[in-house]
């Protein structure tokens, strides 16, 4: 093999595949401990969106509603426990403490919560409720109607910002360093996202269960078993991975230095959730991150909202509403898979943190733009759609589907690895701080002001297939993303000069070191010279 065929191949390799062979012992456990997250994050995010959506008496008008009632004050109180927790317990017993009681939780609704949703379900009580307030509150209502699915709803949410963002992104961000974040985090959502390959079609396999059961058997509840027997399944593993990590591979110097952290914690003030807060809120960086997440979480919702409730016009009863949810995850994992494998491994290195995070942004712009354009004029389109084969719902059930994955790819792919990497160059205090508050509040209030305003259009319009017949909403999407892009672009300046301000301080540390290794050797010969009349130095 010719040295340029050689130069080649190493330029392709350092592209598509920048992981060394002895770090192998680290990537592969974090990449296996992110797949199994995201795997039941998929699944809880599919099951959520069935059970509220379908539900009696409630749709997608319930959404809003229940992100802002329900999501918002629920991720507030388990940040203060959360962040109460992270003084006084160990890293392991922290990630342990926060996984356990989510597990227990989707074991209880199966098993007990589901099967007595006729007793505990106060119907009677919002039937009344129905009569006397006006329509737009018909989301309020299902929410209470419906409390046992609006509690699952709003533990699935909290899942992805307790679990992965806190507890995963926690712990990456505390083992791995900067410049091997730049070649794992991307590669990280390559092979994670194949979780999605599997828990689609998993999630088709449960919802389509009924197809082989006796009339008079709820199927629902028999998917519902399945899907949260994998969900148990896959968090016994998340812990097992977890444990072994600690155990094999943080004992191992090349990847860990546990005098370094142990010298961050002594460093560490303590500080109580007041002052915490004032320190967030002092700090423009922290606040930057905050902006970009509270952008993606409002934009995001306001056009999936949208797109649900298209949905559940097509598909109302929740074994098909399921069966297309998960078709979605899987459509939507190999589109990730490749984006990422294609582009996100090189993007950062090759384009710069800023570039890379942009693309979210302008991507989410562009179609959502395009899906709500659709559904305003779709009604002109009616002879153009039927000569395609098809109808004005289903190609806007289509449409919404291609615009949910295509921003959902270019968050896992460019979004998440780029805010996770910001975190990096800080210290240990904004670190913890920092990311508890903007990842479990910031991205709650991102979501929860977007189902905010959206509550107003329902309240205005009286309903989300109404809101999607005016421009509103696209009006929104284009000021939060307007600031959004400005945010990233002032972040991006920050990240540099302080990635370069550690590096150069690292520089400094090794130098020292260096410096004071070389020279303690020499101060002896030095010393025991002496120094004859003439001035030449001769020895003792």
């Amino acid at each position: 093999m010719s040295g340029n065929t050689l130069q080649e191949f190493g330029k392709w390799r350092s592209r598509l595949w920048p992981i060394h062979t002895f770090e192998l012992k680290k990537f592969i456990p974090m990449v296996l401990l992110l797949f199994l997250i995201l795997f039941n994050y998929t699944v809880l995010r599919d099951t959520k969106d069935t059970l509220i959506v379908t539900a009696a008496n409630s749709g997608a008008e319930a959404i809003p509603f229940l992100k802002f009632w329900g999501v918002l004050p629920c991720a507030v109180i388990f940040m203060l426990v959360y962040s109460k927790m992270s003084n006084k317990l160990s890293k392991p017993k922290l990630f342990y403490a926060t996984v356990v009681p989510f597990l227990v939780f989707f074991g209880l609704f199966t098993t007990v919560l589901y099967p007595l949703k006729d007793y505990l379900h106060p119907t009677e009580f919002c039937d009344r409720l129905q009569t006397i307030l006006p329509q737009g509150f018909m989301g309020m209502i299902a929410v209470i109607r419906n409390w046992t699915f609006s509690l699952f709803y709003v533990m699935a949410e909290l899942w992805g910002s307790m679990v992965l963002s806190l507890c995963f992104w926690g712990f990456a961000n505390d083992i791995i360093k900067v410049t091997e974040s730049k070649r794992f985090y991307s590669l990280f959502m390559v092979f994670a996202n194949v979780s999605l390959l599997i828990a689609g079609p998993s999630v088709i396999l449960a919802s389509k269960i009924r197809d082989s059961l006796p009339a008079g058997v709820d199927a629902w509840q028999v998917s519902l078993n399945y899907l949260m027997g994998m969900v148990l399944v896959s968090g016994v593993f998340v812990m097992l991975i977890y444990r072994w990590i600690n155990k094999k591979v943080l004992t191992d110097t090349r990847f860990y230095d546990p005098a370094e952290q142990r010298s961050k914690k002594k460093e560490k003030p303590k500080m109580s959730m007041k002052e915490s807060f004032l320190f967030l809120a002092k700090s423009r960086y922290i606040g930057c991150i905050a902006l970009i997440v509270m952008g993606y979480g409002i934009c995001i919702n306001l056009v999936e909202v949208t797109w649900k409730g298209q949905l559940k016009l097509q598909y109302p009863n929740p074994n098909d509403y399921s069966a297309f949810m998960g078709l979605f995850s899987t459509i939507g994992g190999a589109i990730t898979i490749m984006i990422t494998f294609l582009f996100g491994g090189t993007a950062v290195r090759k384009f710069g943190w800023t570039k890379t995070a942009l693309v979210t942004p302008i991507m989410l712009l562009c179609t959502g733009i395009f899906f709500l354009g659709f559904i305003i004029f779709k009604g002109s389109l009616g002879g153009v759609i039927a000569l395609m084969g098809t109808t004005p719902l289903m190609l806007a059930v289509v449409f919404g589907m291609i615009q949910n994955i295509l921003s959902k790819s270019s968050k896992y792919s460019f979004f998440d690895p780029t805010k996770e990497m910001a975190y990096i160059p800080l210290d240990q205090e904004s670190k913890v701080k920092g990311k508890a508050a903007v990842d479990v509040v910031g991205a709650r209030l991102g979501k929860s002001g977007g189902a905010l305003i959206q509550q107003g259009f329902v309240l205005a319009f009286g309903s989300v297939a109404a809101i999607a017949f005016t421009s509103s909403v696209g009006v929104v999407l284009l000021g939060i993303i307007a600031v959004w892009i400005m945010a990233s672009k002032a972040l991006g300046k920050r990240f540099n000069d302080l990635t370069e301000q550690r590096e150069a301080e690292r520089a400094a540390e090794k130098a020292a070191a260096e410096e004071a290794t070389t020279v303690e050797p020499a101060a002896e010969p030095a010393m025991a010279a002496v120094t004859s009349e003439e001035g030449a130095p001769t020895a003792s």
